[in-house]
């Protein structure tokens, strides 16, 4: 087949006239046929000219087409025989006052002689000897192929049979749904053998370029490869029908408010394609009242969430973009509903946007309590609980304020957050978060289990920044600064600097240690599920801004890959780490526990400045929500135990590798899965580990 080096494409500041439709989307397809498909089909002959308009979506207005035939019987006035001549003329007209498609108003004659004519033709039959097909000439058609359509249309056209006008009139129509043909005139030939009905037909141009305008976002690959199994062959107007669905289906698929709007062959035969695309004129915000539904003003600033949009003014609307942008708006945390409804933009062919939303109430206090007989010591003994207040668009600019208290047996954390998750100005969506914060937490992990029982605490003092942005699809990094004052506590809260094995529980010596963290830190999230892919990669580097302050370097990475069998899920991780530096014992990297090893109690296995721990789970399907699981862990310290200062592992006589096996069970539940498994490890003990949430 030739190149199609015809094919051209242009641009058009043409566009889609809206109408007020009821409801939007407004790309129904009510089209059964060409003459209901293409808003307007226009073919240019020297004998012919027609006009088709048919309702594009709820844009324009019907136009049906009518066609219609008259068979008349009439004696030829040099022959000496009664025999009738059946001759025939099909003609394209377009309902309403159009005079220019308009049949010419019949005579007084014939109007005296519809009534009985009609009636009488609808029943007489006439016999056939001969079918024929003819082009306007009378003259057999340049193109065979084209003659074997046409006869491969017919249905009651026969020779040797007998028929009425209705069954000639079917078939001519029968000829020009072929696709092939722009006009069709039956007449009827008194031979010495009998009638002979020939049908005269015009076929249509061969297609030799396309001329494609106002198609902005549609390829123009596509709309080529669509045209060129075409080239060179005579126009098949079923064809073309359906070229304009495929193109209108592909503006459907994606969403995007599009539609072939106009479609003509020009001498030549070319094709001319008119595409309509509805650009975003305006992008508006209403608040709407939770209770009432009416619109009101909202807390929120309409540029906070006009940033978070993709779809902006002057693009092609996409109702799939435009859902995205809802899923968008509604993570913000700040919103209860959101919804977009497009409105034509006047007579522009645009549409202006409405986004309605409804906001959640931006704040609010929450605590809890109870009393606890191991809590002996402090102005607070036996008090346990919790107080909170949070406030979730400070400024109207979605920036979050958490302030929280949690007191336990043991630990205790004070925590200020304030979060902007988009700095103003920034065109790269960079967070910022400043935090502040007083923690005891357990030293369990690597100076665990005291022989004369007593409890020892670390305690922090830390405050920072951190910056974080999307770096490329699917990757986000962070990049901070922190300063962090820790050491160890005994029960009462008193500062010591030894463990009962006599392990140094500071690098410095002294009662505390202080350090400047520069942190980096990059993620990559693959589909953002549980089972998908995922790999983390965090660096932490000591900076002895002053003498005494720790210099170290820590990095950290962990690796997850899910794969799905049917509805078998099985998911491999792998993590690492390695310290470089002098570092704070109690930041020994810890193995053993249920997001480590399980079998083992937490810290277990090993401590050290190294260390390495894989693990294999495969899960099904049970009972509704719940879910079995088998499982196998690994961990080691890569024999990095006795090289943390004082050796807290050895001490304790944690065997540095280990492995755990076992089953379980997972329910989902509006906190995250919940995790009850059964493990046992490689000295032979057996636990069981409950978690919630997914295992880090």
């Amino acid at each position: 087949m030739p190149r199609n080096d015809d094919v051209r494409f242009t641009s058009s500041s043409l566009k889609i006239p809206l109408s007020p439709p009821p409801t939007l989307p407004f790309f129904s397809q009510t089209k059964n046929s060409l003459s209901r498909h293409i808003d307007s089909l226009r073919f240019r002959s020297d004998l012919l000219s027609r006009t088709l308009h048919s309702a594009a979506g709820h844009f324009l207005g019907n136009s049906p087409l009518l066609c219609s035939a008259s068979l008349s019987l009439t004696q030829p006035a040099k022959s000496a025989h009664s025999t009738l001549l059946c001759s025939a003329s099909l003609s394209l007209v377009q309902s309403g006052n159009d005079s220019a498609t308009q049949h010419e108003p019949p005579t007084q004659q014939q109007k005296g002689q519809q009534p009985h004519a009609a009636g009488r033709h609808d029943e007489e039959r006439v016999l056939i000897s001969e079918v024929l097909v003819r082009n306007k000439d009378g003259e057999e058609l340049e193109r065979k192929d084209l003659e074997i359509e046409a006869l491969a249309a017919l249905k009651a056209c026969r020779a040797n049979s007998a028929l009425t006008v209705r069954e000639v009139q079917e078939d001519v129509h029968r000829i020009i749904n072929s696709g092939y043909f722009s006009t069709c005139m039956p007449v009827a030939i008194d031979t010495r053998d009998g009638i002979r009905l020939v049908f005269q037909v015009e076929p249509n141009q061969e297609f030799h370029g396309l001329v494609c305008e106002g198609a902005n976002v549609l390829p123009s690959k596509f709309v080529e490869d669509a045209f060129r199994d075409g080239y060179g062959k005579v126009v098949n107007i079923r064809r073309l029908d359906e070229v304009i669905s495929s193109i209108n289906g592909w503006y459907m698929e994606r969403g995007l408010f599009g539609v072939v709007s106009d479609v003509e062959i020009l001498s030549g035969g070319m094709i001319r394609l008119q595409v309509s695309e509805a650009e975003v004129n305006n992008i508006s915000i209403r608040f709407l009242d939770r209770k009432t539904g009416e619109p009101t003003k909202g807390k929120t600033k309409p540029e906070t969430i006009l940033r978070q949009l993709t779809t902006k003014k002057g693009q092609v609307y996409s109702m799939l973009q435009g859902k995205r942008d809802v899923e968008t708006v509604l993570t913000m945390g700040i919103m209860e509903d959101v919804s977009i409804i497009p409105q034509p933009a006047g007579d522009s062919g645009k549409v202006d946007l409405i986004m309605n939303v409804v906001e959640r109430p931006s704040g609010g206090f929450s605590a809890g309590g109870g009393i606890s007989s191991g809590i002996t010591s402090g102005p607070l003994s036996g008090l346990i609980g919790s107080f909170a207040y949070s406030h979730r668009n400070v400024f109207g600019r979605n920036q979050k304020l958490n302030i929280s208290l949690e007191r336990g047996q043991i630990d205790s954390i004070f925590r200020v957050n304030y979060t902007d998750p988009w700095i103003e100005g920034d065109d790269k969506r960079t967070s910022r978060t400043i935090m502040v914060q007083n923690s005891r937490t357990p030293g369990t992990l690597v100076h665990g289990n005291q022989p004369d029982n007593s409890s020892l605490t670390i305690g922090r003092v830390t405050a920072g920044i951190e910056f974080s942005r999307p770096i490329r699809p699917k990757w986000s990094g962070t990049a901070g600064l922190i300063f962090q004052h820790a050491g160890g506590r005994d029960e009462k809260g008193n500062p010591i600097i030894k463990d009962f094995y006599s392990s140094p529980l500071t690098a410095s010596g002294k009662t505390h240690d202080d350090m400047l963290l520069a942190k980096f830190e990059s993620v990559y999230t693959g589909s953002g599920d549980h089972g998908s892919s995922m790999f983390v990669f965090n660096m932490e580097q000591g900076l002895p801004v002053l003498p005494e302050w720790l210099f170290f370097n820590r990095v950290n990475a962990h690796a997850r890959k899910g794969v799905e069998i049917g509805s078998v899920r099985l998911l491999l991780s792998l993590s690492g780490g390695h310290v470089v530096g002098n570092f704070s014992p109690h930041e020994a990297f810890a193995i053993g526990g249920t997001n480590s090893v399980r079998g083992y109690e937490e810290g277990a296995v090993a401590s050290g400045r190294s260390y390495a721990v894989g693990s294999g789970e495969i899960s099904f399907p049970m009972l509704g929500p719940v879910e079995g699981v088998i499982f196998t862990d690994y961990g080691t310290d890569l024999g990095s135990g006795p090289t943390v200062p004082g050796d807290p592992a050895g001490a304790r006589l944690k065997p540095g590798s280990g492995y755990g096996y076992g089953f379980g069970i997972r329910v989902d539940s509006p906190l995250g899965p919940l995790r009850l498994e059964y493990a046992f490890n490689d000295r032979q003990a057996k636990r069981f580990h409950f978690g919630v949430g997914h295992r880090n």
